[in-house]
């Protein structure tokens, strides 16, 4: 049953940019304001991470909102103590809004003695005294499976489609979605027929990790605008390559969205140096001054859509309508 309160929602140090957009755009939803809960968050001289809330959390529904993005440990366990923190300050529902979900790329054994670390994660979750999951395009959907809790797990294709029918003002005859290896086939297909483009793939083959053999473009990219989607871009050496092969392949410009933008090591050199003409990112990682000031990176919000979500659950309605273009359109407009 809904609280006769506001959701109250609650930082880690993590993204403090997106998780204020988060409450301003709550503050413009419910006509009143809506603030971050006033805590600190910081650590002790051995790194320690130590949590204290200011402000009386009783019977309230809090929302911690944490990305466990680089440094993936120190975030987690930011995650980890204010939720410890809020459960024996007697909250009366903890959720973790978790824009970028750190570990997702841990989620199945590859080799023998190795971890699944994303279920080791799921499992210190749900210890930690968090009863819901926020999410944002899990590296892999059965990742949800790893939780015996609610997990709403929302997409950032429709955004991107509102973006993509923005920038091409509407003309989307000369595009052309593309995979960038056969695992993301599926959010490819569910970008390309948000925006009615044809799907194609450049298949990878490896001789040793880290190092790409081969390449190879499956489809007709000649003459086409070609749109690489993916979840994560880490050092983006995949995506570049990508994008030269499309060129070679005749097409007339690359443009790529990511909805992850981890960006590390020599990722915004390589992305700048490209051929790509854009790169689209998400900014559920918070952007570093070096992404933000590359010219052919660009990044779209997120806050407007987490804020309505976290408003659908406090309610008790449907997150899944974020998925549909018609509900998010009204809430970007005027912002892509």
């Amino acid at each position: 049953m809904p609280s006769l309160d506001e959701p109250k929602l609650i930082s880690g140090n993590a993204n403090l940019p997106l998780a204020k957009g988060i409450a301003r755009r709550m503050s413009m939803y419910r006509g009143m304001n809506i603030g971050l809960v006033n805590a600190r968050v910081e650590r002790f001289n051995d790194q320690e991470v130590f949590v204290e809330v200011y402000e009386n959390v009783r019977g309230e529904d809090m929302f911690i909102i944490q990305p466990t993005s680089n440094p993936a440990n120190d975030n987690l366990m930011e995650l980890l103590i204010m939720s410890d923190a809020l459960r024996r300050s007697s909250a009366a529902r903890i959720t973790a809004v978790i824009p970028y979900f750190g570990y997702a790329r841990q989620d199945r054994r590859t080799k023998a003695r190795t971890p699944i670390t994303a279920k080791l994660v799921a499992n210190m979750i749900a210890e930690a005294g968090i009863e819901r999951v926020l999410t944002m395009d899990l590296h892999a959907a059965q990742i949800q499976g790893f939780f015996d809790m609610p997990v709403d797990n929302l997409y950032a294709s429709p955004i991107f489609a509102l973006d993509i029918l923005n920038q091409f003002k509407n003309d989307t005859s000369d595009l052309m979605v593309v995979s960038p290896d056969v695992g993301g086939v599926a959010r490819a297909r569910e970008l390309a027929k948000r925006i009615n483009a044809p799907l194609s793939i450049v298949d990878k083959r490896r001789e040793k990790p880290g190092e790409i053999a081969e390449m190879t473009v499956i489809g007709e990219v000649t003459g086409k605008k070609c749109i690489i989607v993916d979840d994560i871009c880490d050092t983006a050496g995949t995506l570049c390559k990508a994008a030269e092969v499309l060129i070679e392949h005749g097409a007339t410009e690359v443009h790529s969205y990511i909805t992850h933008g981890v960006l590390s090591g020599p990722a915004v050199e390589r992305i700048t140096n490209s051929v790509m003409k854009s790169l689209v990112i998400s900014d559920s990682i918070q952007p570093t001054e070096f992404v933000s000031a590359a010219r052919n990176i660009r990044i779209v919000p997120t806050a407007p859509m987490f804020a309505q979500a976290i408003l659908n659950i406090w309610n008790g309605t449907s997150v899944s309508s974020l998925f549909e273009t018609d509900t998010l359109g009204p809430i970007y407009e005027g912002i892509l």
